[in-house]
């Protein structure tokens, strides 16, 4: 099976942090836990649909991580779109666009609230040849089957946060 990636660069960022820098609170579970604003450039011309998946791999305990945990999956989303509004909900995602479900069994953004330590968040943007069939809120597991062989480019955005002390002692 062959990846055949794209000469095309996307890049992917976001008004509200750089890259590897703090996320701001109020997208995480210390805040109002809204999801980042989020901008790309173009994707290459043969792009059918867009996958957005936020995901940490530093669970539960970045000295000794043991699982990634996903915090939002997107799939679906038209090639035309080049950015996702904060706090977007899912009535206002681009026409088209599905969601996938997270680790906390639900679809929709659910943001960063480590245990222990300082965690990456990493936002993933591919780039797919085609339009997915309705997978039905898949899981990451399932989404990623179901991109393989698809995905033209790719391109992260890392953020890093960690909890405030007050939050983590309750």
């Amino acid at each position: 099976m062959t990846l055949h990636l794209s000469s095309v660069t996307m890049r992917l960022s976001s008004p509200s942090f750089a890259n590897k820098g703090m996320i701001p609170s109020r997208h995480t579970c210390d805040g109002a836990n809204v999801s980042p604003a989020l901008t790309w450039t173009t994707p290459p011309d043969d792009a059918r649909s867009l996958v957005l998946i936020i995901d940490d791999p530093d669970a539960p305990d970045p000295a000794a991580p043991k699982i990634t945990w996903v915090h939002w999956v997107l799939y679906n989303i038209p090639p035309e779109t080049l950015r996702l509004d904060e706090g977007i909900l899912a009535k206002s995602l681009p026409h088209g666009t599905l969601q996938g479900v997270n680790d906390w069994h639900r679809t929709g953004y659910s943001g960063p609230c480590p245990p222990v330590g300082q965690h990456r968040y990493f936002h993933k943007l591919f780039a797919l040849d085609c339009v997915l069939p309705d997978l039905r809120n898949p899981t990451r597991r399932v989404l990623d089957k179901a991109m393989h062989d698809h995905i033209l480019t790719r391109t992260e955005l890392i953020g890093l946060y960690r909890l405030r002390k007050s939050t983590a002692q309750q």
